[in-house]
């Protein structure tokens, strides 16, 4: 049975000069490192752009001054400790500070900080919130990964929110499937559990994170089947990432093979503007036509993502490019008045964020 090792210093990783650990050192002082061997095994050494090594090993150009730690604004909508609401049906339960691995371009890397106290420990008051706010229908467990969990810890949750009769779905925020496979296979609990809380009537969703074809292994695949045979529905989600998919061939190849294993491409987020990204963040309108181009190359099975921004204001989706327009609509509004604003700005190839077109409170 094979568990993967986790690293936590990047002095420890092989394939790396000496001048490079120096660098990253500096790096790793500001945003934490944290890396398996299976996935740091997936990375070709030889290829100085390897996407996979792009996605977890520490980038000198993080250090750039760009972006804001919470740049989506959550902490606007915490309402009990390690509990936000934002939308009207839908809960956010933050159960973990740690993932399976630390992605360079996450936008909720403050969680990672010592001093972040955002995580608790004891859900308690976030279920009692959900339990007196009847219109609260789906809860995303995140992080962090609820994965890294305990399938005991996380099991108990489970219980909790499945003893709440208005909540229909509970879903799953990881990328451990990618990160480390091993977590579903070696354990047997997961699915039992799994199966015991995905009802016929109420089920568990997976929001997986694949951000590259490559990732998509025999064991991630394997890890995959084992979740959905228990009885969890499960989708992909990936931000467009500057040298990992921010390629038409590659967005292309991903959603085909993840239609292929049957799981639905859900959304692609533009990269937010947090502290330390922007070396990974592409220009929004030159990642939305790399999304219709990837889009418009495979079958209707494979088109059901959407490109969207996760503004502190809401899901705001992108919806077409002319010469001289971008088309936006909110998707989802943490205002209702916001949903289905329909909103047309000037092209501006530099823009990465709503507030590069326009000042957010001059919306409706």
């Amino acid at each position: 049975m094979h568990s993967p090792k986790y690293l936590t210093s990047v002095d420890k990783i092989e394939g790396l000069s000496e001048e490079q650990i120096r660098e990253m050192r500096r790096v790793t002082e500001v945003y934490p490192f944290r890396a398996n061997d299976y996935y740091l095994g997936l990375i070709d050494w030889k290829d100085p752009h390897d996407p996979i090594k792009r996605i977890i090993v520490p980038d000198l150009e993080e250090l750039d001054e760009w972006g804001d730690l919470d740049a989506s604004q959550e902490h606007k909508y915490t309402v009990a400790p390690g509990m936000e609401h934002k939308y009207t049906d839908t809960a956010l339960l933050l159960v973990s500070k740690v993932c399976g691995s630390f992605c360079r371009f996450c936008f909720r890397k403050r969680l990672f900080s010592v001093e972040n106290k955002e995580v608790v420990n004891d859900v308690t008051q976030g279920i009692e919130y959900i339990k007196k706010h009847k219109e609260i229908t789906n809860v995303l467990l995140t992080g962090g990964d609820s994965l890294i969990l305990s399938t005991e810890r996380l099991g108990n949750i489970v219980r909790q929110l499945r003893e709440i009769d208005h909540v229909g779905i509970i879903r799953f925020g990881s990328k451990m499937v990618a990160f480390n496979p091993y977590r579903i296979i070696n354990d047997p609990n997961l699915p039992e559990m799994i199966s015991k809380y995905s009802t016929q009537k109420k089920k568990i969703y997976i929001m997986a994170h694949f951000n590259h074809p490559r990732e998509l292994t025999d064991q991630a695949v394997k890890g995959l089947n084992i979740l959905r045979d228990a009885g969890a529905v499960i989708c992909n989600q990936t931000p467009m990432i500057k040298g990992v998919n921010d390629d038409v061939e590659v967005m292309t190849e991903l959603f085909r093979k993840l239609s292929f294993i049957g799981i639905p491409p859900y959304y692609v987020f533009q990269c937010r503007p947090t502290k330390g990204n922007h070396t990974y963040a592409v220009p929004a309108e030159k990642g939305y036509a790399i999304f219709k181009k990837s889009i418009d190359r495979v079958s209707g099975l494979a088109k059901r993502a959407r490109f969207v921004m996760s503004h502190a204001t809401g899901k705001i989706e992108y919806v077409g490019l002319d010469e001289n327009k971008i088309y936006m609509k909110y998707h989802r509004a943490a205002d209702p008045r916001r949903y289905d604003l329909f909103m047309a700005f000037d092209r501006n190839p530099n823009a990465y964020w709503l507030e590069d077109y326009v000042d957010p409170d001059s919306l409706v």
